[in-house]
């Protein structure tokens, strides 16, 4: 059962400088634009610097002996070096923006290759909606940033370190007063940046937590009218809409804060230089040229200070995605130590085998033809908590084995052992006489199709959904297989065909041509083992008799565990367990439990009811 997954609101925060480190990373796969937009900022950055420098000599010879051939000698150079900043500035920052491009879809591809890695059991524990958060939300906005702010951090560190530098040779004395004022801005900045931070984190994880509930309430529409829900769900919209609108009001209430006070603080450093130059002039230890440069560098160290902090509001909120990003990068990925392999050809045959190490470089070859064999099997979700107990079952090549019981028995979980979804705690599964821990997931897996009672059809074509089974299979082994789930019929009657594009999880088909699509599907990957779990419980009679016959066609040789809750549909099977609190309490086929007139036959009759 899918629980949601928590959010940040309330742990402690995160290393961010730990994130950062780790976000600036990927640069490495683009290194080219990471070094060229640097160099291009940084000379940019140098040239600004310089043209504010040309005031000093400008100012002066307007107020002493006036050189009109140096004037505009100085003009020229100053104007040339704006020119050089601003076309600098436009190529450093085009590498950024690439470079953040690449960086964010570097970043997507990992999550998308990261996430297909994870087992299931994690999709089971997560909300499929929050998951969606991070894919979107988190990353635009890491986006945003690193096409922004890197720069203007960039720049505002050289620029201020290049100012500083003629800032000092201009008057030390003047330095230290700003130094002092830009101490007090960075510690505001500082005290403010920490609680902007910390209820962006807040804000990033109730936004996350509400995009799960939006998903969760759109896919139930159905069951939220039928129960008469809405006012209830209107409700609770209501209330994490609130959470979301607090988080969000008291992160954006320190983010706004900050650009005025840093704005007023700048006022206040202009003007104690200002002061504190005029009295320096008056007493000749500067001229009128050498307080104008100093004042145009006070604001150039001032402005990418401001900048900078303008764009914290964006990179707090980039580094709480970035998190959040990094934590399902950092999941487990689904451990797979079978050593034992799948091969299409053994001693000269095309014949399925499993490829058994015995010693070094020797195998022994063991032909795949679906003997399924639990022995003293327990598991549990939870370690301490047994969901199977003593399980025993034992299923012949060609064998129909049906599951039955009342929900929670644990008949589902039966068959996500048989896939390794899920490893058990004690006991052993064998396949074909082979632990089936041994045997590569992948390989395990391939022998396998599984018909759902929540049938997952992709956008795309019909004959694309079928294929999906078998992707290298031809229109012919399509539609051959449709044939065989009895779906050809319907799919004829498309407006394309088997062209016919289907919407998202087969909107525009009915349950029914789903579920035939399925079997369809299941059929082209010619598996050995099949799952059926409860098929046909959510369709009418008719089509469950289309359904039941391109099923009896599909199980024929193969091993087949069918999940039912509609008992005319497992009598004809081999072996019928009945499963309560995950122990089989009876076994045999339907002539020996009816005749045991035990639980199976109390279902039967009708004097008790499945669950």
């Amino acid at each position: 059962m899918r629980t949601r997954m928590k959010g940040n609101s309330g742990v402690a925060p995160k290393n961010a400088r730990k994130t950062l480190i780790r976000l600036f990373a990927y640069f490495k796969f683009n290194r080219a634009l990471f070094y060229g937009g640097l160099v291009f900022i940084f000379v940019s950055s140098i040239a600004q610097v310089l043209a504010n420098g040309m005031l000093s000599p400008i100012v002066d010879l307007l107020g002493t002996n006036f050189d009109k051939a140096l004037f505009v000698k100085y003009l020229l150079i100053m104007g040339g070096l704006v020119v050089f900043v601003s076309l600098a500035q436009y190529v450093g920052n085009l590498f950024m923006g690439r470079l953040a491009q690449k960086t964010v879809h570097k970043i997507r591809e990992d999550m998308f290759s990261h996430m297909e890695e994870l087992p299931v059991s994690y999709f089971d524990t997560h909300s499929h909606g929050e998951l969606m958060s991070t894919f979107t939300n988190d990353v635009d906005i890491l986006n945003q940033a690193l096409e922004q702010s890197v720069s203007q951090i960039v720049i505002a560190a050289v620029t201020i370190i290049g100012a500083f530098v003629i800032m000092f040779i201009i008057s030390p004395l003047l330095t230290l007063l700003v130094v002092v004022m830009l101490i007090v801005m960075l510690l505001a900045t500082k005290f403010i940046g920490k609680k902007s931070a910390r209820n962006f984190r807040v804000q990033q994880a109730t936004l996350s937590e509400m995009n799960g509930y939006i998903e969760e309430m759109m896919s139930g529409q159905k069951v939220v009218k039928v129960f008469n829900y809405e006012e209830r769900a209107i409700e609770e919209f209501g209330e994490r809409n609130e959470r979301l609108r607090k988080s969000s009001t008291e992160a954006s209430t320190y983010g706004v804060m900050l650009m005025p006070i840093m704005g007023s603080l700048t006022f206040v450093l202009y003007a104690l230089v200002s002061m504190a130059g005029a009295l320096l002039v008056v007493r000749n230890i500067l001229t009128i040229g050498n307080i104008a440069a100093f004042l145009q560098y006070t604001r150039t160290i001032s402005r990418p200070i401001t900048n900078v902090s303008n764009q914290l509001n964006m990179l707090f909120a980039a580094i709480a995605g970035a998190e959040r990003i990094f934590d399902i990068l950092d999941e487990d990925v689904e451990i797979d130590d079978g050593d034992v392999r799948l091969v299409k050809e053994y001693n000269g045959k095309k014949e399925l085998a499993w490829k058994v190490p015995v010693s070094d470089n020797k195998f022994e070859y063991v032909p795949v033809e679906g003997y399924i064999k639990f022995k003293d099997v327990d598991f549990g979700y939870v370690s301490d908590q047994k969901v199977l107990k003593n399980i025993d079952i034992y299923a012949k090549p060609g064998q129909k084995i049906a599951l039955v019981g009342s929900t929670g028995a644990g008949k589902t979980t039966i068959t996500n052992l048989i896939n390794r979804f899920y490893e058990i705690n004690n006991g052993t599964i064998l396949y074909d006489g082979v632990e089936i821990n041994r045997i590569n997931k992948k390989d395990l897996r391939s022998t396998m199709s599984i018909v759902l009672q929540d049938v997952h059809l992709f956008e795309g074509t019909v004959a694309d959904n079928i294929r999906y089974g078998r992707l290298d299979a031809s229109d012919e082994e399509v539609i051959k297989a449709a044939k065989l789930a009895n779906a050809d019929y319907f799919i004829q009657h498309l407006p394309q065909g088997y062209d016919t594009v289907l919407s998202r999880d087969g909107g525009n088909l009915s349950q029914g041509e789903r579920q035939l699509l399925s079997i369809a599907r299941a059929a082209i990957a010619d598996p050995i083992i099949l799952i059926l779990d409860e098929a046909t419980s959510s369709v009418d009679t008719r089509t469950e008799k289309l359904i039941s016959e391109g099923m009896d066609k599909l199980m024929e040789g193969r091993t087949t565990f069918v999940i039912a809750h509609r008992l005319s549909t497992v009598r004809d099977s081999n072996a019928i367990m009945v499963l309560e609190q995950g122990e089989i309490i009876e076994r045999g086929d339907h002539n020996e439990l009816m005749e045991n007139r035990g639980r199976y036959y109390a279902l039967n009759t009708g004097s008790i009811e499945l669950e």
